[in-house]
């Protein structure tokens, strides 16, 4: 069995509750610099992709893990996601100790924004996932590959997920079925490195900005799609911008390599002075239709284990760029992506203007001189929510927000719960639990734990209101 791999598996449910109670909290980041502030603009921190919601436990058959606190068995094996737009993913899980949120919203991420991006068996797990199920449909061919007599779906699907969490979390687990586990050691022996493959869709830069009456951009396209649709651009400041190419033909769509430029033009000469001084700001949603590559990363919204993708049927995708510009003073570009090699979120800032922009987060403050690039990093601990605005001079803002999930977690439970269409209660102390919103491949041990501080703050609550309500009489007396 593969040994756990470093940095991997080692923390416990304690750890994990201290974290979680924390860092609870969101991290709000301020602003400085400018006059006038508009409504701040929610910006995803990937570049694109597909987005979509998780259904639960599809195609499975169950494991063991091993662990010092005892073996756990578990459901193992492919979820089912629904895209936003149409269509359809199939995911295996590289998170093994996290829940599984019900509903859980997912988007398309690069390998850095998760775990994966500081494992180095990564590569190894997209091998797996590109010559075992469902890419590998054949089943008979897969079994006399194995070496086994036979596989099921079931036996096939749960067997590439034990190979898959032994390299993604160094898990001690085995199959149950004695075939699905002949599967399971074959891929984890025959495995090779693989690189990461390119998103369904990106537009990059993520933010552009520029003087009005030039072509902001640069953008470049890249995607799989043998086209994508180019929507207009949402103007919200009424200036009249336009998606063109670099001689100024208007695009209504575009494909891989594409660059698109916003022609903003230049205020009329006879309009009366805006209060905005000349500035504004512009957002273009590009789409596309195409299976999302074998090996992309889907995290989540909110808390709920990270995904790899097995398989895709045809897709919607999209990806987002927002423009700013100004006739004077600074003009930022500001983009947001999670960087788990370093702990935190990067923020991106471009000034195209002819004066520095300044701005604060996490109390410290940030100054890009006039036609300079820089990139923050803002340090979060693992789990932790975060939520940063940063805004500038004419009605500039951009927020940011979600939740930095790094790392896997090694604690091994004493439950098993289920996240099924009809998902199955599990039981703590003699006492029967909703668990709707637990893993189906495990559940984290800060379950109980959860519970049991719950309960004791209850406790800690009523004995106060106790004391209080004496000295209140005894005051009264």
């Amino acid at each position: 069995m593969l040994a756990a791999l470093s940095g991997f598996c080692r923390s416990t449910g304690k750890n994990r509750l201290a974290a979680a109670t924390t860092v609870s909290g969101i991290v709000a980041a301020g602003v400085l610099s400018g006059a006038g502030t508009a409504v701040a603009e929610e910006t995803p921190q990937t570049q694109g992709g597909a987005t979509a919601t998780i259904n639960g436990l599809k195609t499975f058959g169950e494991a063991v893990i091993h662990g010092d606190g005892g073996d756990q068995r578990v459901s193992a094996g492919l979820f089912e996601m629904s895209v936003d737009g149409g269509g359809t993913l199939q995911t295996y899980c590289v998170d093994l100790h996290n829940p599984t949120q019900r509903d859980a919203r997912y988007q398309e991420t690069p390998w850095s924004g998760t775990s994966l991006g500081t494992n180095k068996d990564a590569g190894r797990i997209r091998w797996i996932l590109q010559h075992s199920y469902p890419q590998v449909n054949d089943l008979a061919s897969l079994a006399r590959q194995a070496g086994t007599s036979g596989l099921t779906e079931q036996d096939a699907a749960a067997g590439t997920q034990v190979a898959i969490w032994r390299y993604s979390d160094g898990a001690e687990v085995d199959a149950v079925d004695p075939q699905a586990e002949k599967l399971a050691d074959y891929l984890e022996k025959s495995a090779r490195s693989i690189a990461e493959p390119k998103a369904s869709l990106s537009l990059d830069p993520p933010a552009v900005s520029g003087r009005p009456g030039d072509r902001l951009g640069p953008v470049t396209v890249h995607t799989n799609a043998s086209a994508v649709t180019v929507g207009t651009p949402v103007d919200m400041t009424g200036s009249g911008v336009r998606v063109v190419d670099r001689n100024g033909k208007v695009i209504t769509s575009a494909k891989d390599g594409s660059r698109l430029f916003f022609d903003v033009p230049e205020p009329a000469a006879d309009a009366p002075e805006q209060a905005d001084g000349g500035g504004g700001t512009a957002q273009l949603t590009v789409q596309a239709s195409t299976t999302v590559p074998v090996g992309r990363a889907f995290a989540a919204e909110s808390r709920s284990q990270t995904q790899i993708l097995a398989g895709s049927s045809e897709s919607t995708v999209s990806a987002t760029v927002t423009a700013g510009w100004a006739a004077e003073g600074a003009v930022p570009a500001v983009s947001a992506r999670k960087n788990c090699a370093k702990g935190g979120v990067d923020i991106s800032t471009v000034n195209k203007g002819d004066e520095p922009f300044t701005f604060q987060l996490m109390g410290a403050g940030h100054t890009i001189p006039a036609g300079a690039s820089r990139t923050v990093t803002v340090p979060l601990q693992e789990d932790q929510a975060y939520d940063f605005t940063i805004t500038g001079p004419y009605g500039f803002s951009r927020r940011f927000t979600g939740v930095l999930d790094c790392k896997t977690q090694g604690a091994i439970t004493t439950q098993t719960a289920q996240l099924r269409n009809e998902p199955s209660p599990a039981t703590v102390g003699g006492t029967t639990v909703d668990t709707t919103d637990l893993a189906a491949t495990g559940g984290s041990a800060i379950t109980p734990l959860i519970a049991g501080v719950a309960i004791g703050l209850v406790v800690i609550g009523g004995a106060v209101l106790v004391v209080l309500r004496r000295k209140e009489t005894e005051t009264t007396d």
